[in-house]
């Protein structure tokens, strides 16, 4: 099927994406239960937005012409699964450079609430109470990200004036950026005795799955925050919940597992956690570099050209 006479199915109204490459028919699909057209047409797919497990998978198994899968988050695994019953030749790009700035700055948000005591002064302002304390600071602590791709490198931007004593990096493989190392996944037992803070920004993958389990959080220093901003499988619910109930470890949580979280599920009432839902995405910050994203994308497209963020392509 030529370009010309294609569907492009954009999860964002067309008319709100300034420069699109004329040639293409573009559909406006939310994730709605009817369909815009018929999938089989459609060879550059948008995916929905935030919309819940299964829904951006529906029209996959009917996208016969399909040639580009575009998601509009950093994290694959909601894609992943269709992948195998797509044609050969499908790139799946991410959304890389759309949601470091708002991801960051909630990691941020989250370490500093968590370390200052702000969940607790709220309880005290609804129950109009003075609740003074002594509370640690970010600075002097030793911060460690596990995930140093751009979202990681996004948080250490935003770590830098906050004078921490060290920030040690981990991603898949080791390498050397202008900060300082980044070490490799197998370092994780020797870097975690010293981290005051723990924050996980790394993509869910088979290797990280379950990453921060019982072995990972015993190795963590008494005291210690772990701020999740990745997604929610990477850690062990369970185990997690007895470092809380312990009073060992805390923890602010962007996502979880289960994800949303069930009313009277414990993680909820568990002492020292601060627990938000999955917000560290959709913010005034989101739409402009969303759009950008799919345009530029388009324009690559149309034109023939590389794309950029190819994370995976079907054989």
């Amino acid at each position: 099927m030529s370009a010309d006479s294609a569907d492009v199915w954009l999860p964002l109204p067309p008319g709100e994406i300034e420069g699109l490459p004329e040639g293409l028919d573009y559909l406006f699909w939310d994730g709605d239960q009817d369909f815009p057209a018929d999938p089989a047409r459609c060879v550059f797919y948008g995916v929905p937005y935030m919309k819940g497990p299964g829904i951006p998978v529906r029209p996959l198994p009917r996208m016969k012409a399909l040639r580009v899968i575009q998601t509009l988050t950093a994290g694959i695994d909601h894609v992943l699964p269709a992948l195998p019953g797509l044609p050969p030749g499908v790139r799946l790009c991410n959304a890389r450079g759309v949601h470091e700035a708002s991801t960051a700055e909630l990691a941020l948000a989250l370490t500093l609430a968590s370390l200052r005591g702000i969940p607790d002064f709220v309880r005290g302002q609804d129950a109009e109470e003075w609740r003074q304390g002594f509370y640690p600071a970010l600075a002097d602590k030793s911060v460690l990200i596990v995930g140093y791709g751009a979202i990681g490198s996004a948080i250490e931007d935003r770590l830098a004036p906050f004078e921490c004593a060290r920030v040690a990096r981990v991603a898949r493989s080791a390498r050397t950026t202008p900060r300082g190392p980044v070490h490799p996944l197998a370092d994780l037992p020797a870097l975690l005795p010293d981290a005051d803070v723990v924050i996980l920004s790394t993509p869910l993958t088979e290797a990280t799955r379950g990453l921060a389990g019982a072995d990972f959080l015993s190795r963590m220093k008494d005291g210690a925050l772990l701020v999740n901003v990745a997604r929610g499988p990477v850690v062990d619910t369970k185990s997690l919940l007895a470092e809380l109930e312990s009073g060992r470890l805390r923890a602010a949580l962007d996502v979880t597992d289960p994800e949303p979280l069930p009313a009277g599920h414990p993680l909820w009432h568990a002492p020292g956690v601060l627990i938000t839902p999955h917000v560290g995405g959709p913010t005034s910050a989101f739409l402009p570099r969303a759009r950008r994203l799919l345009r530029e994308q388009l324009v690559r497209f149309a034109a023939g050209e590389p794309l950029a963020n190819v994370v995976a392509t079907t054989g």
